[in-house]
């Protein structure tokens, strides 16, 4: 009985309260403000968020290097944070941003830069709007 309370609370209640799943993340979904494109997903802990909350900026985890880290630090193309939402069960957040520059760590204004396509049974990917807006080797000293 105290699960469904609590359930009915997270989802229904105005308390702020993270799901996190086993490795302490909450998936995060970045959009313009201005036109709803989506620029990228990652993910945050509870530090990210927490420091997303208080200083405005888009701060994320990364999984691989598993470090926090601010959108931004080192490329220069930042996310300013105009509205955050949380989704029905609170284990998924939405960000819609102010981006300057490009979201991808490709170099592209958009992480989604592909489309899927499927012909005759075989599936594929199709270039969309894919146009480098920095170069990555540069930026990142690869």
């Amino acid at each position: 009985m105290a699960a469904s309370t609590h359930d009915h609370d997270r989802e229904e209640g105005l308390s702020f309260q993270p799901k996190f799943d086993a490795s302490g993340l909450v998936t995060c979904v970045a959009t313009d403000v201005a036109t709803g494109e989506v620029l990228m997903v990652a993910h945050m802990n509870d530090e990210a968020l927490r420091k997303t909350i208080a200083t405005g900026e888009a701060w994320y985890f990364s999984r691989s290097r598993k470090a926090l880290w601010r959108k931004g630090e080192s490329s220069g193309q930042t996310q300013r944070v105009i509205e955050m939402r949380m989704d029905c069960d609170q284990d998924a957040v939405w960000i819609r941003v102010e981006q300057t520059g490009a979201a991808c760590h490709t170099g592209r204004r958009s992480c989604f830069y592909r489309a899927v396509k499927g012909e005759g049974g075989a599936v594929g990917l199709s270039p969309v709007d894919a146009e480098r807006l920095f170069d990555p080797a540069q930026v990142y000293r690869i």
